[in-house]
Formats: structure tokens, C-alpha cells, sequence
């Protein structure tokens, strides 16, 4: 059984991601690392190449930044990484932001053998927690996806979808499996400056320069507090986020009895914790 890894990145420095502890948080586990680096206005390039392993396989690209409807251009992206994969069984997929805990490690590969004849099963699904502000809070609201699509069949007739949001085949949602494994998601965990810059830059993959303009806000630091509800992170880190950790220089605190919801998110929100249900949940996904 072969698994290859892949993603998609440009920009890393400039914005702060952690894409390299992103690609060692998987490193171990797979066979192959295709890593497709967008034409940069930082050494993203020497970023990725510092890493050092013969894993890694760079392949140069060049966004098409008028592909801004629904951030097509993430997915487009997203399929020139999984394109240049030949050999391989399953293909695990992170994105720049997306670190998985060493302590999925042994789960992740059984899965894939365990699945690996049967051949209903076209992808693996991941649980998701999402920190935001500092590593200490994750978000407890439908604000946030709970689960997604990370490792999918060699089947070129796979495609990235929408934003790189998951994967359909021939347009069709896949048949998955979910595993006792979970993506950590750092993408709204940086230095408030890094956070303000990405919001700019990152909403012109789906919208107009005026639009930009009149719904981000211009500063020179992102307001964390505009945010519906957190809660405690309870549990550890990845080892490959610990220099990060001891690195960050910005403050955040929150209590977690405020909560900024509509009635309506309100009720939907109560009965989730009290059942663990998400009514209207939508779901990019066949569970089988």
C-alpha cells in the first residue's frame, strides 16, 4: 500500500502559515509529499525546500487570480497537486493550515489498509477542531465545519471542490468512511497583524476589489473578538507545533459564558451540546 501526500501554497511567509509543520505532521506516514508552490512574493519556494526531506516533490505553479468566483482557484490549484501524483493507493491532502497530532498516525495507515480492497470506499473522513485567536480556544458553533474529506482514492476522476472545501467524483458527493482521526486547523491562530493581512488578501479569491473594500474593515490588526462562541481547548498540541507555540508574542483571552448568537443560533446551538446532533448540517459527503 502506497500513500502520497499533497497540497497547495503560496505566500506561506508573507502570511504566516504553518504549511511546515503542516507536511512533517504527515511526513512519516506517507511514501511521497507533492507540495504545488504558487508563484510567491516571499521565498516560499526555499521554505518548503528547507524542509529536507527526498520525500518532497515541488512542482511550480502560477494562480490564475481572475478565477475569484467561490475561490475556484484554491481547487484548481488543489488538482494540479493531485495530478502529478502517478503511483499511489490513497492521496492525503492537508492545507497550508492543517496539522494532524502524531497520535493518529497508527489509526490513519490502519484505516487505509483496513479500506484499501473494499472499494465502496472512495475517501477517509476527519473529525475537525478549529483554534482560533490563541491555541488555547477552539470554536464550539456551527460557525464551523466539523468534518471533511482529507484522504481520497488515486481515481482521477476525483476533482477538488468548490474552494478546495473537499472532493466530489464526476460531481458526485464521495461514498466515505469516517475515522477515529482529527485535523487540527490553525488557520485563525496567528499574530493579529498576519491575521488582518490574510483577511484582505484571502477575500479577493472570492470577491471584487470593491467588494474587499467595503466589507473588510482596513487595520492594521484583525479584532478577534468578533466571534460567536469558544470554548477551553482541552488536550496537547502536535509536537511539530511546539516552537510555534513558545513563539507566539500577541494576546488573546476570551470567557466563554459570552456568546453572540440569533435566537434561532441560540436553539440550534442547545440542542447540539445537549444531543450532539447538528440540525441542517450540511455535509459535502456519503457516509457508508
Amino acid at each position: 500500500m502506497k500513500i502520497v501526500g499533497f497540497t497547495m501554497v503560496r505566500n506561506a511567509i508573507k502570511y504566516d502559515y504553518p504549511i511546515v509543520e503542516s507536511i512533517n505532521s504527515i511526513l512519516p506516514i506517507v511514501d511521497a509529499y507533492v507540495v504545488a508552490v504558487g508563484q510567491s512574493e516571499d521565498e516560499t519556494r526555499q521554505l518548503i525546500e528547507s524542509i529536507g526531506s527526498s520525500k518532497i516533490q515541488i512542482i511550480d505553479t502560477v494562480w490564475d487570480d481572475s478565477l475569484r468566483e467561490g475561490g475556484k482557484v484554491l481547487a484548481v490549484e488543489t488538482n494540479k497537486a493531485f495530478d502529478a501524483i502517478a503511483d499511489a493507493d490513497w492521496c492525503f491532502y492537508l492545507q497550508g493550515d492543517e496539522v494532524v497530532h502524531e497520535r493518529y498516525h497508527s489509526t490513519i495507515v490502519k484505516a487505509c489498509n483496513d479500506y484499501l480492497a473494499d472499494k465502496r470506499v472512495e475517501g477517509l473522513l476527519f473529525e475537525y477542531v478549529h483554534f482560533y485567536g490563541n491555541y488555547a480556544y477552539v470554536g464550539d458553533s456551527r460557525t464551523w465545519y466539523r468534518n471533511e474529506i482529507r484522504i481520497i482514492r488515486n481515481d482521477k476522476r476525483i476533482r477538488s471542490y468548490r474552494d478546495a472545501q473537499g472532493f466530489r467524483k464526476n460531481g458526485q458527493k464521495l461514498n466515505v468512511k469516517k475515522i477515529d482521526a482529527a485535523i487540527f486547523h490553525y488557520g485563525w491562530v496567528k499574530d493579529p497583524r498576519f491575521q488582518q493581512a490574510k483577511q484582505q488578501s484571502f477575500h479577493k479569491m472570492w470577491h471584487s476589489d470593491e467588494w474587499v473594500k467595503a466589507h473588510v474593515a482596513e487595520a492594521s490588526a484583525y479584532d478577534y473578538s468578533a466571534i460567536d462562541s469558544l470554548k477551553r481547548f482541552e488536550g496537547n498540541h502536535p509536537k511539530v507545533m511546539q516552537n510555534r507555540l513558545q513563539r507566539m508574542d500577541w494576546e488573546f483571552t476570551w470567557d466563554e459564558r459570552k456568546k453572540k448568537f440569533t435566537f434561532k443560533n441560540w436553539v440550534l446551538y442547545q440542542i447540539e451540546k445537549r444531543t450532539g446532533v447538528r440540525l441542517f448540517e450540511y455535509r459535502n459527503y456519503n457516509l457508508i
